[in-house]
């Protein structure tokens, strides 16, 4: 019986194709005279933001660039000198991509109606979040607990932590009893790993890659080529379910049974 669904932030619920990282990641590589692809960038997108850097400079094309450019292999110093320069330039934006998706709101509603209990994890720290969560409640999205690496020594995605403490503070006694909802590969690795299950969205995520307005004038014919992409990368991540928009989800928690 679902007693709880726990959501990630950008690009499932908020920040439509999750551009606020992409775009302050991309920023920090070029300080460094290493500019860096939307692909390369949203690959490790989900992870703790230091991780996520760390991975990006481990990535062979990033690895060889940065080796050119500085004259030696990126090094552990690095990771901290590129989030440096990271962290300011998503603070400066956070709050203008902190909108929730289309559909947010109605699902929320529903699924609170149904007695479902409504958590989140994310791969933002605790002080972006205030700027996400503060924001985000103005307009209508508050779930019942939000959960970042901070609150769990910094094991985030894929380690499973945050979700258990969202059990804990929800207090579900039992991860068959939970989904965890996301739209990168990241998430859907939380949410098996914590033995949740787990579900991927398309539509706005971060592994579609794509605006609502880049998704909206695509092809009927493209955006199923699109969906079939993204469902392939969570299928293979693990994801027990693939939903093409997160309007389907109440559907899916009726289906489990609550």
């Amino acid at each position: 019986m679902i007693q709880a669904v726990i959501f990630d932030w950008a690009g499932t619920t908020v920040d439509y194709g999750c551009f606020a990282p992409v775009q302050a990641f991309q920023q920090a590589f070029a300080h460094f005279q290493v500019p860096v692809t939307l692909e390369e960038t949203r690959k490790p997108m989900g992870l703790l933001k230091r991780d996520h850097i760390r991975t990006m400079l481990q990535m062979e094309r990033i690895g060889s660039a940065w080796q050119q450019v500085h004259g030696r292999p990126a090094e552990e110093g690095d990771v901290e000198a590129v989030y440096r320069q990271f962290e300011p330039k998503l603070f400066a934006i956070l709050q203008d991509y902190a909108s929730p998706k289309p559909q947010v709101l109605e699902t929320v509603a529903v699924l609170r109606q149904m007695g479902i209990k409504i958590g989140s994890t994310t791969g933002y720290t605790d002080a972006m979040m205030e700027i996400v969560t503060a924001k985000a409640a103005q307009l209508g999205y508050a779930p019942d607990v939000w959960v970042s690496p901070d609150s769990v020594g910094g094991k985030g995605r894929p380690y499973p932590y945050m979700i258990f403490e969202n059990l804990r503070q929800l207090g579900v006694g039992a991860v068959c009893d939970t989904l965890k909802v996301g739209d990168t590969v990241s998430d859907i690795r939380e949410g098996v790993n914590a033995g949740v299950w787990s579900v991927g969205v398309i539509e706005g995520s971060s592994e579609l890659g794509l605006s609502q307005e880049e998704w909206e004038a695509l092809a009927p014919a493209d955006q199923d080529q699109a969906c079939r992409r993204v469902e392939q990368a969570f299928r293979q991540a693990g994801a027990h379910f693939v939903l093409r928009q997160i309007g389907q989800l109440p559907a899916l928690v009726a289906a489990l049974g609550v």
